[in-house]
């Protein structure tokens, strides 16, 4: 009942355009869509624009006033991002690439399991951040900048790309330990 309630409250937010609603519907769902349009031959600068378009969906529906929301907000916004996809797909021709389309997204694709996922990757977030320097960095640097060991040594001041490895997994194995004796016994919320 109570989570019925917070979704309404979202629902009358969107339509004032409150700025609050707006940040949250964003917060809760993003990272779900950008999962589904990139493992989808998707980009992420895709997932933006589909994600925008449903918002706008959205807006639209809860403005006005005679929208019903029978699921939660996420599963109808996933809904929608899922079906402006698959139509983007179609008009760029992309369809054909792939098959069936049923195989690439399972209509019964279990909206939890996106749920789950992007809470983990929330948690990992929060891991992260709680890494300290200079293993964030290095990580990031390895990971998300795809720097190879000889970059990195050279960045970071290690004497060679083997002492940087070193000191990828010393990082790795302390970012483990954090995300699972912290977040992974029930603190997600700290």
């Amino acid at each position: 009942m109570k989570q019925e309630s917070n979704e309404r409250i979202l629902l009358q937010g969107l339509a004032r355009n409150d700025k609050k609603a707006v940040e949250t519907i964003y917060k809760e769902n993003y990272n779900m869509v950008q999962s589904l349009i990139i493992n989808n031959n998707g980009t992420t600068d895709d997932a933006k624009d589909i994600f925008q378009e449903a918002m706008i969906v959205l807006y639209e529906k809860a403005r006005s006033g005679t929208f019903e929301l029978n699921c939660q907000v996420k599963t109808y916004v996933y809904s929608v991002c899922r079906r402006l996809w698959l139509k983007k797909l179609q008009q760029a021709n992309r369809y054909s690439e792939m098959g069936d389309i049923e195989t690439v997204v399972p209509v019964e694709d279990d909206i939890e399991d996106h749920v789950k996922r992007n809470r983990e990757f929330e948690m990992m977030e929060k891991a992260i951040g709680g890494l300290g320097e200079p293993c964030k960095s290095l990580l990031e640097a390895y990971y998300l900048q795809r720097k190879n060991m000889q970059e990195i040594a050279l960045s970071f001041g290690y004497t060679n790309a083997e002492n940087a490895k070193n000191q990828k997994y010393k990082c790795l194995m302390r970012l483990k330990k954090i995300f699972f004796t912290h977040y992974k016994n029930g603190n997600s919320d700290e």
